[in-house]
Parts: C-alpha cells; structure tokens; sequence
C-alpha cells in the first residue's frame, strides 16, 4: 500500500506553544503564560507595535527555534509514524533557518523526508506540490484554508489562540498521542470524524 504523506507545520505543533513566552517575558518584561496569547498576531494579543514585534522577532527567531523544546509526545509519535508515513515538514520559517531548523530535527532525533521553509503562512502550494494525504497545524486560519483548498483533513493541535470554529474537515487535537488516535481511526474508518475518545 502506497505511504500515506504528512505535512506537518513545525512551530506551536511540534514544538511547544510555549517556546516564545520565556523570551517574550525576558524582552518585553512582562510574565505572561501562553494562557495569555489568546491570538497568533503577537503584537495584537501582547499590544505591541507591529514595527517592534517584527524588530524583536527577527533578531530572537534563532535563538527561540534553537532552544524550542518538543510538544509533549511529538518524539514518541512521530518516531512511530516514520516507519509507515512520508513525513514532510512544511513552515513559515524563512529559508535562511534552514540549517538552524535541520540541526534542531538532529539534536532532538527527529526523523524526516522533507523539511521546507517556504517564508509565508500560505501552505496550500506546498503541501500540494508534495501531495500532502493530511496537514498538522496550530495556526487556525491555515488549517481553514488547506482543509477548504486541499479537500483534505487537517489535525489543529488546540492552543490559545487558535479558537475559533472550524469546518467539519479540521480536527481539534490536544496533544500528539490524540493525533495518533485519531490517525488510527481515520486510517480504519476512511473518513473525517471527531476525535472518539476511548
């Protein structure tokens, strides 16, 4: 049987939401939680200029994604789904990350076929042109949009800020091992349903 293929977005799915909070805290001198980040635009949910959060985030991108830790379970999951999946990590990043973001998948032992940085939140090219079968998001809006263009189903790892409804082809997850449930249902029954807890 042909190889089911993974598309998987990297930051806030298989690393930790968190990741940003201790350096927003350290720069901005704020103690916020990712409880407190209720929108993915930063500046709008941390009432930050737009020019000053660009500003900060170009100069502490490397250092966030070299000391990103895993969401809980990515490790175990994805060292499972390796052996029976194309795994193809598509991300926002800009490409002069590659080598930070390959060095950050060989530190942490993480397998993959594929990793793309394509400098844009828009997925949809992407993930066609590698003939995504499923996507793995945290951003609502591009789980919306590749779930609707794509006809494909789209797992959104639950986090603060990406609350807002989805369409019946995006499923809600909490955490790596009920992205792996789901999977399982999804492979036995074939079709697009809520996560059954057992």
């Amino acid at each position: 049987m042909k190889k089911k293929r993974f598309g998987i977005d990297i930051d806030g799915t298989v690393t930790c939401p968190s990741s940003l909070v201790p350096f927003i805290n350290e720069s901005f001198s704020l103690n916020i939680t990712l409880d407190d980040i209720k929108k993915y635009d930063l500046s709008d949910a941390l009432n930050i200029s737009p020019d000053k959060m660009r500003d900060w985030f170009d100069k502490t991108e490397p250092a966030i994604y070299t000391a990103s830790p895993l969401a809980e379970g990515a490790d175990s999951i994805l060292a499972k789904w390796q052996k029976s999946f194309h795994l193809l990590f598509i991300s926002a990043r800009r490409k002069h990350l590659f080598d930070i973001t390959e060095q950050w998948f060989q530190n942490k032992q993480i397998h993959y076929d594929h990793i793309e940085l394509i400098g844009s939140h828009d997925k949809v090219e992407a993930a066609k042109r590698h003939q995504v079968d499923i996507f793995f998001e945290d951003k609502h809006d591009n789980a919306v949009t590749l779930a609707e263009e794509l006809h494909i189903p789209v797992v959104l790892f639950n986090t603060p800020y990406n609350q807002d409804p989805i369409p019946d082809r995006v499923v809600r997850v909490n955490n790596w091992h009920e992205a792996d449930l789901w999977i399982q249902q999804w492979l036995e029954q074939g079709e697009i349903r809520p996560l059954i807890h057992i």
